[in-house]
């Protein structure tokens, strides 16, 4: 058994990247990376992308230095290899086993893991982010918001259950009503947790918690754990070009019955909002991490929207 590193080589976000991968199982390469402080979002199918700062420092945790043709080739050995092909496919597949994984553990957290009940939960919960109406509210705003919360993790935040539970349930219903939604979802996280026995504080931060996440809400101090769900909710903002343009889209797809002239007017001006913000994040961890990059991105679409 063994963690595989191939040469930084490949440039991407101002440095340069290599590749690590297990010769055995992606559990082992899992582990792995969570002892190098890698966040989950590194995470590419078959390997982690690992910057050139961090690549002596997995080869001194037990890496093995390979060239890149050795790995690749070890890779395909191994019977974990992605082809191009399949990414498409396998994509989805992997978002949805972390999403369960992810569940499953929060459900220990709240000993309720062995409970069948929580399993049932964490399916309709899926059905609802998998829903066909929704293009930008759906599974894969799930992973990115659990994602941000790893990387928070990583960056020294201790995340609670009623963050993740927020994380959850705070686009559980979605049919595009602003501030009913979030009233829907909170409604709907309230009586299933109820139901499983979940303490009644709990349910009422989430349920706080999940309100709170409308755009709406002001930007004034709050708990630590709301901090996080809201920073990790607004983290798409800062994602890199490829994966905003494909947000920004989403969100158009999801307006389609507005108007261009009245979705680019109202879309600006909710984007605006945030940027005359003195910092989009609540958190110095997030700020840190996210601030810069979402500032730039936001600017950008604004730019584009208010364009003749």
């Amino acid at each position: 058994m063994a963690i595989l590193i191939d040469p930084p080589r490949w440039p991407a976000h101002g440095y340069r990247w290599s590749h690590l991968v297990s010769d055995v199982s992606l559990d082992e390469l899992h582990a792995f990376a969570r002892s190098l402080g890698l966040p989950r979002r590194s995470f590419d199918l078959d390997h982690y992308d690992v910057a050139e700062f961090n690549y002596d420092r997995a080869i001194s945790a037990g890496a093995v230095p390979v060239s890149g043709h050795a790995l690749v080739r070890a890779l395909r050995a191994s019977g974990l290899r992605v082809r191009q092909v399949d990414r498409g496919k396998i994509k989805s597949v992997r978002r949805e086993e972390f999403l369960l994984r992810e569940w499953s553990r929060l459900g220990e957290r709240l000993q309720l893991g062995e409970d069948t009940r929580w399993t049932a939960l964490g399916w309709e919960l899926l059905g609802r982010w998998n829903e066909p109406h929704r293009s930008y509210h759906d599974q894969r705003h799930l992973e990115d918001v659990l994602l941000a919360l790893d990387q928070l993790a990583i960056a020294g935040e201790q995340i609670q259950p009623v963050t993740l539970l927020a994380a959850w349930f705070h686009d559980a219903v979605y049919a595009g009503a602003l501030g009913e939604d979030e009233r829907a979802s909170a409604e709907l996280a309230q009586s299933q947790l109820v139901s499983l026995g979940v303490p009644v504080r709990l349910i009422e931060e989430v349920h706080d918690c999940i309100l709170a996440t409308t755009p709406e809400t002001p930007f004034a101090e709050v708990s630590r754990p709301f901090a996080q769900m809201l920073d990790a909710d607004l983290a798409i903002f800062a994602a890199g070009e490829r994966r905003y343009a494909e947000y920004a889209e989403a969100v158009r797809v999801e307006y389609a019955h507005v108007s261009e002239p009245d979705f680019r007017r109202g879309r600006a001006q909710i984007l605006r909002r945030y940027l005359a913000r003195p910092r989009i994040y609540r958190l110095e961890s997030a700020n840190t991490i996210w601030e810069a990059r979402a500032r730039h991105n936001l600017n950008a679409e604004v730019q584009k929207l208010s364009a003749n």
